[in-house]
């Protein structure tokens, strides 16, 4: 009987143990082909792979960029893939504190689209207009803001004549389609269906304002304490989300597959063949946080009233543990 119990007391300790080491990435991602990476992912099992046995993810699904930084401010999420306005935000908000931003996912994906009733046909056209963005304060609302004031344009809110209306993307394609709105600054593929499906065409693609046609549109952002705790297991994550990248770079089409039917999954509804191949060509796959862009948009963001101070940012980035991967891959490092 004692042997028995000492055995009984031994198997607890151990799935005590056990149950102690495991840990749960809680990740986040947007169904939207610019988040790519994590739509191939989670569809084909990538991450819990790499990460082992000993880790459990738990996926989330966000809609915009705000309301994933404030997950992540309430400790509901880890990780996420994200936009960097939001995480300027989110950074400036804890002080330097909160987030680190860990790796690159996407360049590129946004466009500046008119319906094409709305005769809008050069920069001056738009007095007047009605212009949407996905949220305000998002990634998009501000590069529209700052691209009226470089064109000496201005929001309602300002003083000027532009009305920029934050509206959810599947509600602007229901407006273009009404003829309710006269343009947006869309990521895709919205950008693409209000093409395709809203009467619109490209006034501006976003990639012809940047150096070398490159900006960072979405990122993985890491919770800091998360980081501190588990630096083994964002680095398990990052290699796998450098694999994926490779792979979806150098097999586009079958990687366009598996990203739809996650989109269908998590959303009820695939992208068409048109809309997904138009969008995503358009975009521009990486694990590069293409960090001088980000500055940009931070300097940005503070012009046009969304920060109260000028952003100091020098301990946003954590950038050891991807150096750290792409060195064992003999990939070329990232600044």
């Amino acid at each position: 009987m004692k042997i028995r119990i000492a055995l009984t007391g031994a198997l607890l300790a151990l799935l005590t143990v056990t149950s102690q080491a495991q840990v749960t990435v809680r990740a986040g991602y947007f169904p939207n082909i610019t988040h790519a990476q994590a739509l191939v992912g989670r569809a084909n099992g990538r991450f819990e792979q790499a990460l082992g046995s000993g880790t459990r993810v738990e996926w989330k699904t966000f809609n915009a960029g705000p309301s994933a930084i404030e997950a992540l401010f309430a400790g509901a999420v880890d990780l996420i893939y994200v936009g960097p306005n939001p995480t300027i935000t989110g950074y400036i908000r804890s002080q330097g504190e909160a987030v680190r931003v860990v790796a690159g996912s996407a360049s590129g994906g946004t466009a500046l689209v008119v319906r094409s009733a709305a005769n809008i046909h050069n920069v001056g056209d738009f007095h007047g207009k009605k212009v949407a963005s996905p949220q305000l304060g998002n990634t998009q609302d501000i590069a529209l803001r700052a691209w009226l004031l470089q064109n000496n344009l201005k929001s309602t809110d300002k003083g000027g004549d532009v009305q920029v209306i934050p509206l959810a993307n599947p509600d602007q394609l229901t407006l273009f389609q009404k003829g309710q709105l006269d343009a947006s600054w869309a990521p895709e593929p919205w950008a693409t269906r209000l093409i395709q499906e809203g009467g619109a065409q490209v006034f501006l693609d976003e990639r012809s304002l940047w150096p070398d046609h490159r900006f960072v549109i979405t990122q993985i952002v890491v919770r800091t304490d998360f980081l501190k705790q588990h630096p083994d297991v964002v680095k398990k994550w990052l290699a796998a989300h450098v694999d994926l990248t490779q792979w979806i770079n150098k097999n586009n089409s079958q990687a366009k597959t598996i990203l739809n039917q996650q989109i269908q999954k998590d959303t009820g509804r695939a992208l068409p063949p048109k809309v997904l191949d138009e969008a995503f060509g358009r975009l521009e796959v990486t694990y590069d946080p293409i960090r001088s862009s980000l500055l940009v948009s931070a300097e940005r963001a503070y012009q046009a009233g969304f920060l109260k101070q000028k952003p100091e940012l020098s301990n946003l980035y954590s950038l050891d543990l991807l150096n750290e991967v792409l060195r064992e891959k003999k990939l070329p490092t990232v600044q």
